[in-house]
C-alpha cells in the first residue's frame, strides 16, 4: 500500500471510530484552494473539523504532534471557507478535533486547538 492509500484507509477507520462515538460525518476530504480538511461532522451541537494523522512508529514524533501551529492555521482557513460556501454564519458553534493514530491505536482529542483568525502563509 502506498502512502496515499494508507492515509485514506486510516481516515476511513477514524470516520468509523468517530461515528461509533456519536459523530455524524458530513464530508470526507473536503478540498479547496486553501487546503484540505480530512473529516467534517456534527457532534454534541458542534460543527467539527477533524484532522487525522497517522504514524506507524514514533521516529518522526507522535501523530498528534504533527498538527502544528501552521497546520492548525491552514485548517481554520479552510474551515472558514467551508462555512462561507455553506452560508453558515458566525453563530455556528465550531470545534477543531484531531484524531491521532499511532501504531494502530486511535486517540481522539476534542477541541484540540482554538480557531485562529487571519493567518496568511508565506
Amino acid at each position: 500500500m502506498n502512502k496515499k492509500e494508507t492515509g485514506t484507509e486510516w481516515e476511513r477507520k477514524a470516520a468509523e471510530y468517530l461515528t461509533k462515538h456519536g459523530m455524524r460525518i458530513l464530508e470526507a476530504n473536503f478540498r479547496s484552494r486553501q487546503g484540505e480538511i480530512d473529516l467534517i461532522g456534527y457532534h454534541q451541537g458542534y460543527l467539527v473539523f477533524v484532522e487525522v494523522k497517522y504514524r506507524s512508529g514514533s521516529g518522526k514524533g507522535t501523530a498528534l504532534e504533527a498538527v502544528n501551529y501552521r497546520k492548525q492555521c491552514k485548517i481554520c482557513q479552510v474551515a472558514d471557507y467551508y462555512r462561507y460556501l455553506h452560508s453558515m454564519g458566525d453563530n455556528v458553534s465550531v470545534r477543531y478535533d484531531v484524531v491521532g493514530i499511532q501504531g494502530g491505536e486511535i486517540q481522539w482529542v476534542q477541541n484540540a486547538f482554538p480557531h485562529i483568525h487571519g493567518y496568511r502563509s508565506r
